[in-house]
């Protein structure tokens, strides 16, 4: 795809106002997309949106809580209103839960947990096959954000891996279901990306044994360019899933 394609083509990144989403959205927004900025706090997106116009890049910051149906459709009527189509969507937002044995954790968290990272991408992906179904030229693609704990769970982590593991199963069906109507779903599994939100990880993070040990990190400018190659591909052509990690953070192997 040249420049002047990707200039024609809109982009929406949820959870675009911190960390891997807002990484993301920067890297869209240099290879030429209007980015949709899209999370709860309408702060930091019109700040990056500011950013983006003072570069003559085009981007539009719209408070949007994925956990509602209703938001997600404002924010997909304003999509429409302003640009008239979606062609790539990376459904990045989520949330994490205490660490906390799974007798302790209050039904309310774990239900905030399954609202946010598979409600929301469900929701996001309902309304992208509305508008990308109806659009002309017809087509698009969704780039979902699951984790290495799509794969396997990290201690204490029941809420956060089931949704993960969830989005593999929504991704797939995705891909299928998609395919009349030229839109193709994809799942980036990430693994410990650095950014403002994961540094932590550096001072130490629970093991499978039940240690605390630190652990290989890798720049996030990686996981925005996986994002930017699944984005700039055909959509007769599919990346359905794909890792990208930190060499040797303890994924594979045991322990």
């Amino acid at each position: 795809m040249n420049q002047d394609d990707k200039q024609k083509k809109i982009a929406l990144v949820t959870g675009a106002g911190s960390g891997i989403g807002k990484a993301v959205a920067q890297g869209l927004l240099n290879d030429g997309y209007s980015v949709v900025l899209a999370g709860r706090r309408i702060e930091p997106l019109t700040e990056l949106a500011e950013e983006a116009r003072a570069q003559n890049k085009e981007a539009l910051a719209v408070s949007t809580d994925v956990r509602s149906a209703a938001s997600v459709d404002d924010l997909f009527s304003k999509i429409e209103s302003s640009y008239g189509r979606i062609d790539v969507v990376f459904n990045n937002a989520g949330i994490n839960g205490p660490a906390v044995e799974i007798d302790e954790l209050a039904i309310e968290k774990w239900q905030e947990i399954v609202d946010t990272n598979l409600t929301g991408v469900f929701l996001c992906a309902r309304a992208a096959f509305r508008l990308m179904k109806r659009q002309n030229p017809q087509g698009g693609r969704i780039i979902n954000n699951g984790s290495i704990s799509a794969h396997a769970p990290r201690p204490l982590t029941a809420p956060y891996t089931a949704t993960k593991h969830a989005i593999t199963g929504l991704t797939k069906t995705l891909a299928l279901d998609g395919r009349p109507y030229n839109i193709a779903c994809s799942q980036i599994d990430i693994g410990n990306a650095l950014t403002s939100l994961s540094e932590r990880m550096l001072k130490g993070v629970r093991q499978a044994n039940g240690s605390i040990a630190p652990e290989s990190m890798m720049d996030v400018k990686y996981v925005v360019e996986s994002v930017r190659l699944i984005a700039g591909m055909p959509l007769d052509v599919n990346v359905l899933n794909m890792t990208v990690m930190a060499t040797k953070m303890p994924f594979v192997g045991r322990g």
